[in-house]
């Protein structure tokens, strides 16, 4: 399997061939919202109607291993990109961080 990558901003979605043994299913509501803007508090914000989310956390917050199956071709939204087009499949949520001489930190969006 070819491996797919997407990106938009600061999250970037790793096509895998299955979910991990370590995670299970937890709830979206609305919305499945994979990462928000520190400076703007704009999301980057799938429908959850489209995906079913996996955490090895109880909740999808970030810092947890996080997963997403898109059921369908689907889209992932933010207020300042570009929608980008998800085909269906699994993916694994990373949100991009940067290396300063301090810290490694999380990219700001």
């Amino acid at each position: 399997m070819k491996q797919l990558i997407l990106r938009q901003g600061d999250v970037l979605l790793i096509q895998v061939a299955a979910l991990p043994a370590n995670v299970n299913p937890v709830e979206c509501k609305d919305r499945c919202v994979l990462a928000y803007g520190e400076v703007t508090g704009h999301a980057h914000v799938i429908e959850a109607r489209h995906v079913k989310a996996f955490s090895d956390h109880p909740t999808f917050d970030a810092g947890a291993e996080r997963f997403i199956q898109a059921l369908e071709k689907t889209a992932l939204r933010h207020e300042e990109h570009s929608p980008v087009e998800i085909p269906p499949g699994i993916y694994r949520v990373a949100v991009q961080t940067e290396y300063t001489p301090q810290e490694l930190r999380r990219v700001a969006d």
